[in-house]
Order: C-alpha cells, then structure tokens, then sequence
C-alpha cells in the first residue's frame, strides 16, 4: 500500500522534528568541543604561532622576519564568552554534514527518483566548496591578513596589542565569507545547466565582474586596508575563472 502524501500541518510537524534533533546535536557537540578548551583554541589560535604551517611553508621560499603578535583581553567576561561563541560554531560546523543529510532526507520524498541522484551531486559538491573556502581562509586569507596587519607599525614607538575578540570575528568573519563565496563555481554550473550563461558570456563580462569581485572583496573585508582587500579579491577572481572553466564543460 503507497503511502498518503501528507498535510501542511504533518509536514510542519515534521519540519520541526528535524530542527529539534538539529538542535540537540549542535548544542551536544557545542558542549564537547566547550569541555576541550585546550584543543579548540590550539586550532583557533595556531595562525597567531610564528610556527604556523603556512609560516613554515613561505619561509622555505623566503626569509621572513620574526613575527610576534600577542593577544589581549579587554573585557571581564570577553574571554567566557568568546570560549561559548567559538564552541557554538565549532558544533555547527561539526554538524553540518548531519544538517544537509536532514534536510535533504525531509525533501527526497518530494523528488522524483530520477532528480535524487543530481541533487545529491549538488548537495555534495556545495558542502564539499564550502569546506574547502574554510580551509582557504584558515590557511592562508587570515595568516597573511593577520600577519601583515599584526607587525605593521607606523612607528616602533607604536606596540600593537590585538584584542582576542578582534582576533576571533576576524577570522571567523573571513572562514565563513570564503566558506560561501566558494560556491561560485557551483552556482554557475547550475546557471550554466539552466542555460542562463554561459563561457562566452562570463569571458566577455570578465572586466565587469573583477570591478563587482573588487566591491565584494571591500564589503567583506574586516579591517579596511589595500593589503587584506587584494588578498580576498584575487582568490575571488581566480574562483571566476574557475567557473568559467566548469560552466565551458
């Protein structure tokens, strides 16, 4: 016997099942990755390390000066609060694959058989852009950004003291902006597949879209400066080009 499709209200029911179990298992992971304080923040912190691995990386190439940047708290409760915000989104994040299973589980009834396999490819590849973008920014967008802005004195009579909490919505603000703006790609394939645009179209738009991928750069950009601006600007354009490429497939 087929099953009776279901009502608006079963389907809210059902919506709200999702959320709910949603909700237990990010606080759940929040509240781990909250117990291992010393873990969490080695990961969070490693970029501000002379001994980062990017910094290993580039000294093989060239001779870097010393890099020594400290932290500081400004606030009674900055520190607690930092440490519940930084672990409500390493639970998120730890969930995320859990989250996109649930919500495409809730769909899949809605698909046809002969849509379900396209749309796991998409769900796939969009989650799988999106952590490669983290690991860009945690990689290489922040240390660089960090690093240039940390030791950048207008006079050595000036100290640079970064506040923590400058430190984490920085870096949190770039992981998930690239985190998106990796989807690119992706979402001109789909365009493409519609037949919205295509190569040729991209190509002779090209100058049009490096002076959008400028503005975008300049509005995501925390600090402000020349220097952070071109490091998330050519990333950016280079993900252009990269779409170019797969809607031309």
């Amino acid at each position: 016997m087929s099953k009776q499709p279901l009502d608006f209200w079963a389907h809210l029911d059902e919506l709200r099942k999702v959320l709910v179990r949603v909700a237990v298992i990010v606080l759940a992971l929040a509240v781990v990755a909250f117990c291992f304080k010393e873990t969490l923040f080695s990961i969070v912190l490693a970029p501000q390390n002379a001994d980062f691995l990017t910094y290993r990386l580039l000294s093989k190439f060239a001779a870097l000066p010393d890099f020594s940047v400290p932290l500081i708290n400004t606030g009674l409760a900055e520190q607690f609060r930092i440490h519940m915000k930084v672990a409500f989104e390493a639970g998120v994040l730890l969930t995320s694959p859990y989250i996109l299973f649930a919500i495409f589980r809730f769909i899949s009834p809605a698909l046809y058989k002969r849509e379900k396999r396209p749309m796991i490819r998409v769900v796939f590849w969009s989650y799988l852009m999106f952590i490669i973008g983290i690991l860009v920014s945690y990689f290489l967008i922040f240390p660089l950004t960090f690093r240039f802005l940390g030791t950048y004195k207008v006079s050595e009579s000036v100290a640079n003291l970064i506040s923590l909490n400058s430190y984490i919505d920085t870096l949190t603000m770039l992981c998930m902006w690239f985190g998106v703006l990796f989807e690119l790609p992706l979402l001109c394939w789909l365009l493409g597949k519609f037949g919205i645009i295509n190569a040729a179209f991209m190509r002779r738009y090209r100058r049009h879209a490096i002076v959008l991928l400028c503005v975008l750069a300049a509005i995501i950009t925390p600090t402000g400066d020349i220097f952070t601006l071109l490091v998330v600007a050519l990333p950016l354009y280079a993900l252009y080009e990269i779409s170019i490429f797969v809607v031309r497939k």
